[in-house]
């Protein structure tokens, strides 16, 4: 996540959807009917998102899951609606918080970047300054104690950053974001990997699923989607029209 309030695009998301494999998606588009504005990438199994984005008030929210204390299982709600409603609202609106499990909420629009986090017992709320950021899932990476933010977020701060030109392929949009984005060359068992592949001890295979890029321009919002994340040749562009 990039903040530059001055900058032709003030904000770049760059997002990885780590997920197990057999749970069923749809990629990005306009999905409900009640959220006719947001277009994002839809869980076919909770009916929600982990990215949705609002062209028209050039907004975005993305979720991560947390740690904490986990909500009853008797009135668990998913977390999947929270970036719907922070999407369509431009913050996080007032929810039962004890009916979720923890999470970390990204919401951001020309005015700033805001991140909510819910650990099952406190909400916390953090407006980030200007700057390139790493979110996790213990939290916004202030230091470089997690591997990943400690190698990525000074990687992404010295790469050039994309302008607006509103058009061009992903490559030519986002040029040197494009390849950090999609895991740098980094082994998928390397502590730093951003793009990961792992199988539990139950069989299951957990992995990333899926990458999002998204800029925020006074102009527009550009959207690049990546369903296969171990072939660079599965970018393209979403239409936000």
């Amino acid at each position: 996540m990039s903040w530059a309030p001055d900058a032709a695009a003030p904000v770049l998301l760059a997002g990885v959807r780590d997920e197990f494999v057999t749970r069923p998606w749809m990629s990005p588009a306009r999905h409900w009917p009640g959220h006719p504005g947001l277009v994002g990438g839809r869980d076919l199994e909770a009916g929600g998102t982990w990215l949705a984005a609002d062209p028209a008030a050039r907004k975005v929210a993305a979720l991560l899951n947390g740690q904490g204390a986990l909500a009853p299982p008797e009135i668990r709600r998913s977390r999947g609606e929270l970036p719907l409603l922070a999407a369509a609202a431009g913050e996080l609106p007032p929810l039962d918080l004890p009916r979720y499990d923890p999470f970390h909420l990204v919401v951001a629009g020309l005015d700033g970047v805001r991140v909510w986090s819910w650990n099952g017992e406190r909400l916390s709320e953090d407006k980030l300054p200007e700057g390139v950021h790493v979110l996790v899932n213990s939290g916004w990476e202030r230091g470089d104690d997690d591997p990943r933010a400690a190698w990525f977020r000074p990687a992404f701060a010295a790469a050039a950053r994309p302008g607006w030109t509103g058009g061009g392929s992903p490559e030519r949009f986002w040029g040197e974001w494009l390849g950090l984005a999609s895991g740098a060359g980094l082994a998928a068992d390397d502590p730093r990997a951003l793009i990961v592949r792992q199988r539990l001890e139950d069989g299951r295979i957990f992995a990333s699923l899926s990458v999002t890029l998204v800029a925020l321009a006074e102009e527009g919002v550009r959207y690049d989607f990546c369903p296969q994340p171990d072939d660079p040749a599965t970018w393209h562009r979403v239409g936000t029209g």
